[in-house]
């Protein structure tokens, strides 16, 4: 097989209607669009999440959504199936830099997850600064289950939850449901399913209210630091935090703060 596992022309004609993309105020929503395919992440759908991630343009908040009773059920199978060596790690390299690209992004990106998400999905998921689901949403990383180790996912899942828990959930494959999800700490809100966007643009735009200087200086230094020795991460966050403290909006935002009045952040 063509070691190009991105190969269908038919879906690169498609790739637009694959993701919509919707922008209100300061929140540009961004739905996963192939409910009938298990909104999986087909090579045209990772390059068109992608694109619209790039095409947010002054949107302060990112939401990611999925249209159907599925949010994301993974890689798309059906181009997987028999690539030689060179294909596969294009899947993965590409896959991989969907994932970094939502964490890259200065805006904060919200998962909003009405169903299930399991495998690349729950990766995509728990890739997102926040997640917000329906009490019907569930995660897995089902991959032992077909031979195939969700060990890119296992990326995001120990990062969010611990070791044992992400073991269990690797191991087993079992579905783990909203509130568990919420226990184990996957996710930051559950509500019910006909809450579910209302909860998410509420939280969207607390996260919209604050100077988007600030928090994109802020998202950027919390993936430099989290994973380094304590004494670095330190180092790391004296200087960012004195480059913020010298900013117009954090100048803007102590004044206000001592003026008793509402801050008025640049460029809003």
């Amino acid at each position: 097989m063509d070691a190009d596992w991105r190969v269908a022309d038919s879906e690169l004609a498609m790739a637009q209607e694959l993701v919509r993309i919707e922008i209100s105020g300061p929140v540009a929503v961004l739905t996963l669009a192939r409910p009938g395919r298990r909104n999986t992440l087909s090579g045209a759908m990772i390059r068109a999440l992608r694109s619209a991630l790039e095409d947010v343009g002054s949107a302060r908040v990112v939401v990611l959504a999925a249209d159907g009773r599925v949010f994301c059920s993974g890689h798309d199978l059906s181009e997987m199936a028999g690539l030689d060596e060179v294909g596969y790690r294009a899947v993965f390299e590409e896959c991989t830099g969907l994932m970094d690209a939502i964490q890259r992004i200065p805006q904060p990106v919200i998962a909003e997850v009405g169903g299930l998400a399991t495998a690349a999905g729950c990766q995509l998921a728990l890739s997102c600064d926040l997640v917000v689901c329906s009490e019907a949403a569930g995660f897995a990383t089902p991959g032992v289950k077909i031979g195939l180790f969700c060990t890119t996912p296992m990326v995001a899942l120990t990062r969010a939850i611990g070791r044992k828990r992400a073991m269990e959930m690797l191991l087993t494959g079992r579905v783990v449901g909203a509130r568990e999800a919420a226990e184990w700490g996957m996710v930051n809100r559950v509500v019910e399913a006909g809450a579910l966007r209302a909860a998410t643009l509420e939280l969207a735009e607390q996260v919209a209210a604050a100077s988007a200087y600030t928090v994109a200086l802020g998202k950027r230094a919390f993936y430099a630091q989290v994973d380094l020795e304590q004494g670095c991460a330190y180092t790391l966050a004296k200087e960012t935090m004195t480059g913020n403290a010298l900013a117009d909006d954090a100048q803007e935002g102590m004044a206000a703060f001592l003026g008793k009045r509402r801050a008025v952040w640049k460029g809003q």
